[in-house]
C-alpha cells in the first residue's frame, strides 16, 4: 500500500514537474510597454520582451493594433527573438490611449505575445502619470507612419530565416491573411475583458492592461 502511494506521489511530482517545463518552454512578454507608457510621436520608442528559451520561436513579427478602430499596422517582419529589444520610431500616427502591440507568426497567425495597452501622444504633450523610456543604442529602429493600413506591408523586414528564405506573406506581404484578423480580434477581445475588469474593481481608463 505505502509503495502504491509512493508511485502515485513520484508520477505527481513527474507531472507537475513536466507541466512547469513546458510552461518555461512556452514563456514570452512584452515587458514595455506597460500599460504607465506614454510614446511621443517624433522620438524613437523601446519595445522590451523576455521569452522561454526553447520554445523554438528564433523570428517573430511585430504588428501595432488599436482597441476603438479597426486596422492594423504591420511594423516589423522577423524580428530576432534573440535581440530582446527593438525601437518604434511613430511619424504621423493618429494619438490615442488604446494602442497595444501584438507578437506574432503573421504567416499561420500563430499570437505570440500582447503588450498592455498604451497612449501614443502628439509632440509636446504632457505625460501625466504617464512613463517614457530613452530609446536603446544598440538595437534596431523602425520608423512606422501614418494611419493603420495593412496593405503597405511591413515597414521593416530585420532577418532571414536560417534556410534563407524569408517569413512572412513573400510576394503577397502587402497583404495581411485571415489568421493576423482572427488573432487581432481575439487580442482586441482579451484587451477589452482587462477594461472591464478593471472597472468593475473601480480603476478608470486610460491605465488598462491586456494579459
Amino acid at each position: 500500500m505505502r509503495s502504491s502511494n509512493f508511485l502515485t506521489k513520484c508520477a505527481g511530482v513527474c507531472i507537475v514537474l513536466g507541466c512547469l517545463a513546458a510552461s518555461a518552454s512556452a514563456y514570452f512578454v512584452i515587458t514595455e510597454p506597460t500599460r504607465d507608457t506614454q510614446w511621443t510621436i517624433g522620438t524613437p520608442n523601446p519595445v522590451f520582451w523576455r521569452k522561454g528559451v526553447q520554445d523554438g520561436i528564433a523570428e517573430f513579427d511585430v504588428e501595432m493594433a488599436r482597441l476603438n478602430t479597426d486596422g492594423l499596422t504591420l511594423v516589423a517582419r522577423n524580428v530576432p527573438a534573440s535581440r530582446s529589444s527593438l525601437n518604434i520610431l511613430l511619424q504621423d500616427v493618429p494619438p490615442g490611449d488604446d494602442y497595444f502591440l501584438i507578437f506574432i507568426n503573421s504567416t499561420h497567425g500563430v499570437m505570440h505575445a500582447t503588450s498592455p495597452r498604451f497612449t501614443v501622444a502628439a509632440p509636446g504633450a504632457a505625460s501625466s502619470r504617464k512613463s517614457q523610456l530613452p530609446p536603446v543604442p544598440t538595437a534596431e529602429t523602425v520608423t512606422v507612419s501614418g494611419s493603420p493600413n495593412p496593405t503597405r506591408g511591413f515597414a521593416t523586414t530585420l532577418a532571414v530565416l536560417g534556410n534563407g528564405v524569408r517569413g512572412g506573406w513573400g510576394s503577397a506581404s502587402q497583404a495581411w491573411g485571415l489568421g493576423s484578423v482572427l488573432v487581432l480580434r481575439r487580442a482586441e477581445a482579451a484587451a477589452r475583458l482587462g477594461h472591464e475588469h478593471e472597472m468593475s474593481l473601480g480603476f478608470g481608463p486610460p491605465s488598462i492592461a491586456t494579459s
